[in-house]
């Protein structure tokens, strides 16, 4: 399936141009000092409740955000995780596309009981369904089904639901 996003055409120069036209500057210094305040934090709570109070992003219990998750400056709150999850050192989460002719946003849904390996980058308008494995350094540039074990770049299943279900048997 291809990402979810509304895509916004721009005339003149290009998107990136216009960001304060999309966005307003104040949210955006906001945002990163939160944003940067937290990928330095050791305190895995703290980081949560700043989410949700100063970004308006969903965050479920005992979600755990590694050092240095970098994630969408502009609009983090298109960005949902689940309860139980764990989103690996240095990963992006980017909820925006700034394009020469155009900007694109989408939502990014990232279930519960997830894991994240560090360095991934996740593009906006993408799901990653309950209990996924994500591969260290993964590009997720579209959906990622419940229980399936993906990576790469670009992305591909490593381990189908029922295959992962069978190699936890052993």
């Amino acid at each position: 399936m291809s990402r979810r996003t509304t895509r916004y055409p721009v005339e003149g120069a290009n998107s990136l141009w216009h960001v304060y036209k999309t966005v307003p500057f104040l949210k955006v210094v906001k945002n990163f000092a939160v944003i940067q305040l937290a990928r330095y934090s050791p305190f895995l709570g703290m980081k949560n409740w700043l989410y949700r109070t100063f970004l308006g992003m969903k965050v479920g219990d005992q979600t755990s955000f590694a050092l240095m998750v970098m994630l969408d400056v502009m609009f983090p709150e298109k960005i949902s995780v689940g309860r139980n999850t764990v989103i690996g050192y240095n990963t992006t989460i980017l909820a925006h596309e700034y394009l020469v002719k155009e900007y694109r946003l989408g939502d990014v849904e990232i279930g519960s009981e997830v894991m994240i390996g560090a360095n991934t980058t996740i593009l906006p308008g993408v799901t990653i369904g309950d209990g996924a494995i994500v591969s260290a350094g993964t590009l997720v540039h579209k959906d990622v089904a419940p229980g399936v074990f993906v990576g790469g770049n670009p992305m591909s299943v490593i381990y189908t639901k029922e295959e992962m279900a069978e190699r936890l048997k052993m």
